[in-house]
């Protein structure tokens, strides 16, 4: 991988005075304790900052403790970061202070601008403006801080005095209380942060930005992300796959429904994504999707404190049966195996388990296990060939029980670290009431606890998924050095200049195929049923006559599709029908002829089809074809361009993909010719703006080595228009 070149470094040193401010200023700061410059300073102070704090108030000496200056250019000394708290229409004059002042880094915590509507809009604009035209880096407006945990700095800039525990985990949070309710979570959990950023309504720093800056922060190892839109997804995809390949990136993405979007929407003045197409990219950017706050914070643990496991292979060690089978059962859900433990597993573990033990996977030691009894199965599991991670589910007896069994499983695991058990995650499910925060850490080694024995195999699958995207090598996007995009380009635009916004005559359609090298079924349209009659008996029967009309979509609806013909009088019968069905719903003038095809036997019918999502551009799609993708909804989606990988991806994991590897005794499909379909069809849509929709449907696949055929194919143009 080629290294980062001088813009990203640049941006990234730009990020550098919100984490390792020398001095700090806090500009509307007040003798109010209750106002949020009060707090912003309290938590400064509560946190040790090791640098200066300036609080800035023109109406005060002191607060605090600490001398105030009236203005910040009535600063002595340099400022490093300014954090903004006077109310809205104060701002942009405190903003011209700071480029006076020469301040390179401004948090601004201040709410009312576009997330407010109306005249904030227009405020939020000529904030943006002001901070391009310093050249100052903003975080905000609307957040709610930045917290750094390094030692050296101890940075709470933020109004909560709550300060987590030190660890490797970064946080962005695009929602101030989802961030505040992980900070708040983070000591409970055993979790540790490396730094928190509260971006607000993000005018300028944005979660991508600091992606690059944790990419190379020495002090983070997994990052988090709370997302409610993704304002650049091109660059997103870019950035998130690059830091993908060294450091796992956790988003949850909110407004995944109609309502929530719409609640997005009105929380952060941004425009609400299409959740197929959100899912689409981080998939292709091999980002680790949460759904919801508790899984979030599972895999920030999860992630954070063990290694990947090397395999699929779980073992569960319980002292209760019901809960050790949930266990199990979450674990088959989620693709993992609970194999069954080899003769000498079991053997070890009898010497000193009581008889009613169940010793086979999951491994039960009874309700009463002493605290010698869990360190020694702990310590015999670890070191079992046949698995690859350890779930370990204790479900309270008595309150008293608890400690012995803790300090048990602590040594377990201290014991096998010394061995051949070194290398396998743990993860375990407190069942205990009252003592759910008990933390569990062994050597420096936290090991991640959750309340439910169905959450250790959910990290688990998701942390193997991620490396095994992590493992292959990155897609490669095809150049167009065999079509001519221009020829398409003035096809599409003469449509669209003559005839307006709408979908493209099957000559027009068939021209583009042609162009683009796609496989297209032979045929002619013909404008008579004398003429379809002709062309049949040169294609050879039997045929398929169909209705050709760039403005009746759904022709099978219409009576416009009739296949098997097997004669001449069949072929003008159906030419006739046809006529005749349009002109009974006034419908004839749409008639621009019959498509006249061979038709097809043998393979199996897939689609392919490509809409354009707000803001992400062309959303290409794949999956079964004719009925079966209205039926069972069997897609898989991918925002353009594709990547050979991609592409790969997509035919391999639609839920129907056995049906193309032969499936009782029908030969393989030729899944190439299909992936080179997709891959034509994304440079099509990446070249050509103008081409809003575009379906073809049914694809034959046919047997591997005899490529594909698209039988059917509509493609729609329009003014391109902005998509983000």
């Amino acid at each position: 991988m080629s290294a980062p070149h001088n813009r990203y470094r640049s941006a990234v040193e730009s990020l550098k005075p919100f984490f390792y401010p020398r001095a700090i200023a806090i500009v509307g700061v007040s003798r109010r304790k209750d106002s949020i410059g009060r707090r912003v300073l309290e938590s400064l102070q509560g946190g040790g900052f090791t640098g200066s704090i300036i609080p800035v108030n023109p109406y005060a000496t002191e607060i605090a403790g600490l001398p105030t200056v009236p203005s910040l250019t009535a600063i002595p000394v340099p400022v490093d970061l300014a954090v903004i708290t006077v109310p809205a229409h104060l701002v942009l004059s405190v903003i011209d202070d700071c480029a006076a002042k020469h301040v390179p880094a401004v948090i601004l915590i201040t709410a009312g601008f576009a997330e407010t509507g109306g005249s904030g809009i227009s405020l939020e604009e000529q904030l943006r403006a002001k901070v391009r035209q310093y050249g100052i880096r903003l975080i905000g407006p609307n957040c709610f801080g930045l917290m750094n945990l390094d030692s050296a700095i101890h940075l709470n800039a933020t109004y909560t005095p709550m300060f987590p525990p030190a660890g490797r985990v970064a946080l962005a949070s695009e929602s101030g209380g989802v961030g505040l309710a992980v900070v708040t979570a983070a000591r409970r959990l055993n979790l540790g942060l490396s730094s928190f950023v509260s971006v607000g309504n993000h005018i300028d720093v944005t979660v991508i930005d600091l992606l690059e800056y944790w990419e190379q922060d020495q002090a983070t190892d997994v990052i988090l992300l709370y997302l409610e839109t993704i304002v650049d997804p091109h660059r997103f995809r870019l950035i998130a796959e690059r830091v993908g390949q060294k450091k796992p990136v956790v988003v949850m993405k909110a407004g995944r429904t109609q309502v929530g979007q719409s609640a997005a929407g009105s929380h952060t003045a941004a425009l609400a994504t299409n959740e197929t197409a959100v899912a689409a990219l981080l998939t292709q950017c091999g980002a680790i999707r949460a759904k919801t706050l508790e899984e979030f914070l599972a895999l920030a643990t999860g992630l954070s404190n063990q290694r990947l496991p090397s395999g699929r292979r779980i073992g569960i060690l319980t002292n209760s049966g019901g809960p050790g089978v949930l266990c199990a059962d979450s674990c088959a859900a989620e693709g993992l195996m609970v194999p069954d433990l080899s003769k000498e597993t079991q053997s070890a573990l009898a010497v000193f388990l009581p008889p009613t033990a169940a010793l086979n996977n999951p491994v039960d030691v009874i309700g009463f296990a002493s605290e010698d009894q869990h360190a020694r199965a702990v310590a015999t599991m670890l070191k079992a060939d046949e698995i690859d991670a350890l779930i370990i589910v204790h479900v309270s007896v008595r309150a008293e029980d608890n400690p012995p069994v803790a300090a048990g499983i602590l040594r377990g695991i201290q014991a096998a670290r010394q061995t051949v058990g070194k290398n396998k995650p743990v993860y375990i499910s407190w069942m205990a009431e009252g003592d759910l925060d008990r933390p569990f850490t062994v050597d420096g080694e936290t090991i991640p606890t959750y309340p439910h024995p169905e959450i250790p195999a959910r990290v688990i699958s998701r942390a193997l998924a991620y490396d095994t995207w992590r493992q292959q090598a990155l897609g490669q996007a095809p150049h167009d050095s065999d079509i001519d995009l221009s020829m398409v380009k003035s096809i599409c635009t003469k449509a669209v200049s003559e005839r307006g916004s709408g979908w493209l005559t099957a000559e027009e359609t068939h021209a583009i195929l042609g162009i683009m090298n796609l496989p297209l079924v032979q045929g002619t349209v013909a404008a008579s049923a004398e003429e379809a009659a002709k062309l049949a008996q040169k294609i050879g029967y039997p045929v398929a006559v169909k209705l050709a009309s760039h403005q009746i979509v759904h022709k099978t609806e219409m009576g416009g599709v009739h296949l098997n013909l097997a004669d001449e009088q069949a072929v003008r019968n159906s030419f006739e029908a046809i006529r005749t069905r349009l002109a009974q719903v006034n419908k004839l003038e749409s008639m621009e002829g019959v498509l006249v095809q061979p038709m097809l036997s043998g393979g199996v019918e897939v689609m392919v089809g490509m809409s354009r999502a707000p803001l992400f551009g062309p959303l290409i799609a794949f999956g079964l074809g004719g009925i079966h993708v209205e039926i069972f909804g069997d897609v898989q989606f991918r925002v353009a361009p594709l990547t050979d990988r991609d592409a790969t991806e997509m035919v391999r994991t639609i839920k129907g993909y056995r049906l193309l590897t032969g499936y009782r005794g029908q030969p393989a499909v030729d899944s190439q010719a299909i992936e080179d379909v997709l891959l034509r069809i994304s440079l099509l849509v990446e070249g050509i703006p103008e081409i809003s929709e575009l379906d073809l449907n049914p694809i034959f696949a046919l047997p591997e080595g005899q490529g594909c055929k698209i039988v059917d194919a509509r493609i729609r143009v329009e003014l391109p228009h902005r998509t983000g």
